[in-house]
């Protein structure tokens, strides 16, 4: 008895032309709703994330910023004047000509040119093919691994 309430209901009641356009102007209301609350929280995440960008950039600056502060203040600590001052609350005094010992090695020549020592020739290296490492010779290989590859397709 209850599906024969039902159906009676629904036939009785039919799908009149006013009902689709209130069921239609609903659901499209319900859809622009659903698009709207996405793109908020799209937009609310977009925010939070430059927000988030934005301090970190903040942040980098200060450090930089300290960053060229320490180098200054190392710069000044490394200055001449407080070098010396430092060396001498340490201790340490100018040399005079009587502090000098002067050393003779056999053989130097400082007015020579510099010159650099020659790297020992190893055989094992003489006998490695010729660097061919151009644009024609990789071309070459290319073309040379694909004639290999159809040929091996025949066999």
């Amino acid at each position: 008895m209850t599906q024969n309430w039902v159906q009676h209901t629904l036939a009785r009641r039919g799908w009149r032309p006013q009902n689709q356009i209130a069921v239609l102007l609903g659901l499209g209301v319900l859809i622009v709703l659903i698009f709207a609350g996405v793109y908020l929280s799209q937009v609310a995440s977009y925010a939070t994330t430059i927000r988030e960008v934005e301090a970190l950039l903040e942040e980098r600056d200060r450090l930089e910023f300290t960053n060229e502060q320490l180098r200054a203040d190392i710069a000044e600590l490394q200055t001449v004047p407080r070098l010396l001052t430092r060396a001498r609350e340490l201790g340490f005094r100018p040399a005079e000509a009587r502090d000098i010992d002067y050393i003779v090695v056999d053989g130097y020549n400082p007015n020579r040119s510099n010159t650099v020592l020659g790297l020992p020739v190893n055989d094992e290296y003489l006998d490695q093919p010729a660097y061919d490492e151009t644009f024609s010779g990789w071309l070459q290989q290319q073309f040379d691994t694909l004639r290999q590859q159809f040929e091996s397709f025949g066999r």
